[in-house]
């Protein structure tokens, strides 16, 4: 009873310190559409965003908190071309620029930068710099595109299970209808407004659920205006 008790007053501790929120809501799990909001001490900051899923929709991911599975078979893989659905950390920033502007850690995207999605690797679900031994599944990070020029980390399957997944970002859209292959996009305009107001200082989150998770989440976030 007591070891219960305590899980509950971290939960709610992490819950409440959670000072910075993204929230993206879907229609449904097959939607590669979602709608964007951020809030900053339970209030709603910006304008709402619309922004870009997985092709495939949303499959339920490993984050901070396991949201309850209503589909059992709905869940993140590698490879699946799913956004992840959970509550995650946003860890750091990154971009092409040298002297990115960003409250949370910056990871400036040399050429030898590399995201492994090899999950039989010890660097699976890592941005390192390419080792003398190549993966045998990685992305480039400095991309020829700009949709890696302004970007952030999802603190997504940080525990590097095999095959859950890697590689999970909120990045630049590819064009403005182009879904991604497991990241969460938008404009560039609207990427740089989020990078420059995240504070490491706030424990940034983000929630991505489908609509069907939404009571859930009120009932985890109450303060929320949702």
């Amino acid at each position: 009873m007591i070891k219960t008790f305590l899980i509950l007053v971290i939960l709610q501790n992490f819950l409440f310190s959670s000072q910075q929120i993204i929230l993206v809501i879907s229609k449904n799990y097959t939607n590669s559409k979602a709608k964007l909001t951020c809030y900053e001490d339970a209030k709603k900051v910006f304008k709402t965003i619309d922004v870009n899923l997985g092709k495939n929709g949303l499959g339920f991911g490993l984050g901070e908190i396991i949201l309850k599975q209503s589909e059992q078979s709905i869940v993140k893989k590698e490879g699946d071309k799913k956004a992840p659905i959970g509550i995650f950390k946003l860890t750091n920033t990154f971009g092409y620029d040298k002297n990115g502007k960003s409250k949370l850690k910056y990871t400036h995207l040399e050429k030898n930068l590399i995201c492994v999605d090899d999950s039989h690797s010890k660097f699976y679900n890592q941005i390192i710099q390419m080792p003398k031994n190549k993966p045998k599944s990685f992305e480039i990070m400095r991309r020829k595109d700009i949709q890696y020029k302004l970007g952030v980390v999802v603190g997504h399957n940080q525990e590097q299970k095999k095959q859950a997944g890697s590689c999970i970002f909120l990045h630049v859209q590819k064009s403005i209808d182009a879904p991604t292959v497991g990241c969460t996009s938008m404009s560039f305009k609207n990427m740089k407004k989020i990078v420059e107001w995240l504070d490491e200082s706030k424990n940034p989150t983000l929630i991505q659920i489908p609509k069907s998770s939404l009571e859930e989440v009120k009932k985890l976030y109450p303060e929320l205006p949702i």
